[in-house]
């Protein structure tokens, strides 16, 4: 690792601290609730949890692997390792760069052109905010009209506009070569095509275009559509299961838990997420169980137990997917031209 990587890992981590020691601050926690809080969490539960989890490795594998071409597929093992591989790059390293390990990693163990594996990224990216802001609308919706006490009737606001922005992102993700044209346009309006790098980065916004208008669609968006709903059905489970394990009141129920998870979800999209997105995950979890009533403390405590329980079983998965992914590679195995779905 090079002095400059070493640098922002250094900083993300102090970003973190810094983070999570103003919401000990704001919320008043002190270390004994903490340990008291995570004390509750059973084994039972906790393997519950890590069950959901993996079911939510094998379906974010399988929408990754039809989202690529046929000609480039992996078989559905292959691509489960490298999904996994990916999704602790992702997870770990800061300002999201570890996004683009699932195209090395895709290149390095399937042989899938780098291209395609980008659009099948971006489309995925595209699904899981379209799928996202979907959830939250309805979360929202339930919350308002069936709760008691229920959100202010201001909130059916926000749940009409989540639910326009689930069609546009939907939209997007039908033409998501559409965002990169425009992109590169803006680029070219700015003056990158008289640099050398912005030449090169202008050749490949048009190449991963073209990968984008040849990536599967029609049926194959439909099938992946169906898996981006049972994913996040999956992932507010995972939080769910966890959430009342480390001590929050079970009347929240699973709209309770999507929409204050979920909003620990997009906080956790910022570019100055620190290392692991530590605190700035708290963060989100804090405001949006907060918006349903739940005390200050008892929502950090819980919010921080499902971060370290989420890490541990994201590594120990990530760290199997990277040992599979080099069999697999040591192996030569080529894609596997399986049927859509």
């Amino acid at each position: 690792m090079n002095r400059g990587r070493w640098a922002r890992l250094c900083l993300s981590t102090l970003l973190g601290v810094a983070f999570l020691w103003l919401l000990f601050r704001w919320s008043k926690l002190e270390p004994q609730a903490l340990w008291e809080s995570w004390k509750r969490l059973s084994p039972v539960v906790a393997l519950e949890a890590f069950a959901v989890h993996v079911a939510i490795y094998f379906v974010r594998s399988q929408r990754f692997r039809v989202l690529l071409p046929l000609q480039h597929r992996p078989s559905g093992a292959a691509m489960l390792a490298v999904s996994a591989a990916h999704n602790l790059a992702a997870y770990v390293l800061p300002a999201k760069t570890g996004e683009v390990t699932l195209v090395m990693y895709l290149r390095a163990a399937a042989g899938v052109p780098a291209t395609d594996g980008l659009a099948a990224l971006l489309v995925s990216r595209l699904l899981d905010l379209a799928t996202l802001s979907f959830a939250l609308a309805l979360a929202t919706l339930q919350l308002v009209l069936f709760r008691e006490p229920a959100l202010p009737g201001a909130y059916l606001g926000l749940s009409a506009l989540l639910l326009g922005g689930a069609a546009l992102l939907m939209l997007l993700s039908a033409r998501s070569d559409v965002l990169v044209v425009a992109a590169a346009w803006g680029a070219k309006r700015l003056g990158a095509a008289r640099a050398n790098l912005g030449l090169k980065l202008l050749a490949r916004a048009e190449d991963l275009a073209l990968a984008l208008r040849r990536a599967p669609a029609g049926r194959v968006l439909w099938v992946a559509t169906g898996q981006s709903l049972l994913m996040w059905f999956l992932i507010f489970l995972f939080y769910g299961i966890l959430a009342r394990g480390f001590g929050l009141p079970e009347e929240l129920g699973l709209s309770g838990a999507a929409f204050g998870s979920g909003l620990a979800v997009l906080s956790n999209l910022l570019p100055i997420n620190s290392f692991a997105g530590f605190g700035t995950q708290e963060g989100g979890w804090l405001v949006g169980f907060g918006l349903l009533g739940v005390q200050r403390d008892l929502a950090l405590s819980t919010g921080l137990g499902v971060h370290l329980a989420q890490l541990a079983s994201t590594v120990f998965l990530g760290l199997l997917g990277h040992v599979a992914m080099g069999w697999f590679r040591t192996q030569g195995r080529a894609p596997d031209p399986g049927a859509v779905g």
